[in-house]
């Protein structure tokens, strides 16, 4: 292993246990409201759908925050590296009050938009009108997360997020069932788990700038920087979303039980895109480092080496997961006709994963050159693209031991193939050109 790739790996590796755990809140609140049945596990798809979409709709506040830091410390400035940081978090936690008072209010309308039964519905707007009082502290992990990232640092998250991971799990066994709260257990254990997050990263962020006599209060220019680098990325994040909120509408069309196996197949893939997702925190890292430095070859350098290394774990978590295909159902529900149906649509999703990586790698690349605008206008087109692939995938009726399995094989190839793959074309052309490779302290 050559210097470039201990570079690469140094940031990746610790960024891949940070990254794994963000899902696990996820998939652990799975697991444990899996075994109170159908009702309360489609009730969680669509609470989960609707904090995950918002939440990452505003992914930005990380994405945009790391090359901003980046690129000063690259240019030799760790003060001001700091001060953007600094910025970035006040304007996660303003963003967060506003969202979360918004979402609360309009928390019926939102669970509305899901054509789902009465017990369903009302499961996940008792999980979601607890989740908005967590949403300011998850927005400052993100924010916090993306400046400790510019500052090519991937351990720190990695740490506060395997101690949030375990208080979280910890929790939601006392208060799902140690308390007997179920669903609404799991919701408040998210909750509490974040906010203890936001507080140790805060304290750090707090340190290091008084350290290097940084701002510690917001600056109007600062927040200004922030937000006009994170539109364009907030447009790109749009039409991700929308992508993933119509499988979930999709399966929801097709029924609960369908609804509540695509909940599992698509946890698996938050799990799986986001340990792929490593190599793109690293380049967003390195790239915006280097384009900082002023240095165009090493960027080239480190963009081709991400990219084989991307095919190599897209790979070997392909493998990983077809073999794991027939284990993982029974780890994920107690419904028989779900453990016995879910396994084919897992090996498809396998099947995509060296795609998948190709695609993590380059968004990352170009998010820390700051190529937000491409990546916002293609995105839609992304979207539109794979919007007559998941209108056919609804049409697909096969029924295997009561559960549309034809239906759910088909929603998994519309966006595992057609969505991804019509990024893969996108983000191929942009990497071929020179036009994302803008160096100096900003993109611009």
């Amino acid at each position: 292993m050559d210097s470039l790739d201990q570079r690469i790996f140094q940031l990746a590796i610790p960024a891949l246990g940070a990254l794994v755990a963000e899902p696990l809140f996820l998939l652990t609140d799975t697991a444990m409201v899996g075994h109170l049945g159908a009702d309360a596990l489609a009730a969680l798809g669509i609470a989960s759908t609707i904090i995950t979409t918002l939440v990452g709709l505003l992914i930005f506040l990380a994405y945009a925050t790391t090359p901003l830091v980046a690129r000063r410390l690259g240019s030799g400035d760790r003060t001001g590296a700091l001060s953007a940081g600094v910025d970035g978090v006040w304007l996660a936690a303003g963003l967060g009050v506003i969202v979360g008072v918004a979402g609360y209010l309009l928390t019926p309308t939102l669970i509305g938009f899901f054509p789902a039964t009465s017990a369903v519905s009302a499961g996940a707007t008792a999980y979601v009108g607890i989740s908005w009082w967590g949403l300011p502290g998850m927005l400052i992990v993100l924010a916090a997360t993306g400046v400790l990232r510019g500052l090519q640092d991937t351990k720190t998250p990695l740490v506060v997020a395997v101690a949030g991971f375990a208080a979280n799990a910890a929790l939601n066994a006392v208060l799902i069932y140690g308390l007997g709260w179920g669903l609404e257990g799991s919701a408040w254990g998210t909750v509490i788990a974040q906010w203890g997050m936001a507080l140790v990263f805060v304290t750090l962020i707090v340190s290091q700038a008084r350290k290097q006599k940084a701002r510690i209060l917001p600056g109007r220019l600062g927040l200004l920087e922030a937000a006009r680098s994170g539109s364009w990325l907030l447009l790109r994040t749009v039409s991700l979303r929308i992508a993933l909120v119509a499988t979930v509408f999709v399966a929801t069309v097709m029924g609960t039980q369908e609804l509540a196996a695509w909940h599992i197949v698509f946890t698996l893939f938050s799990l799986l895109a986001l340990a792929l997702d490593a190599l793109a925190i690293a380049g967003q890292a390195l790239i915006g480092h280097d384009l900082g430095a002023g240095n165009h070859a090493k960027v080239r350098r480190v963009t081709h080496r991400l990219i084989r290394w991307g095919f190599l774990a897209g790979g070997a978590l392909a493998i990983l997961t077809g073999l794991l295909s027939p284990l993982i159902p029974l780890l994920m529900t107690s419904e028989d006709s779900l453990r016995s149906t879910l396994w084919p649509v897992i090996v498809l999703l396998g099947l995509t994963l060296p795609l998948s990586a190709f695609v993590f790698v380059l968004d990352g690349v170009l998010i820390g050159a700051g190529d937000g605008k491409y990546l916002a206008v293609t995105g839609l087109l992304n979207v539109a693209m794979c919007a007559p692939l998941l209108w056919l995938a609804s049409l697909v009726t096969v029924d295997v031991a009561g559960v549309n399995l034809g239906g759910l094989f088909a929603l998994e190839a519309a966006f595992g193939i057609g969505y991804i793959g019509a990024r893969a074309l996108t983000l191929g052309m942009r990497y071929r050109g020179e036009a994302w490779l803008v160096v100096g302290k900003t993109p611009s």
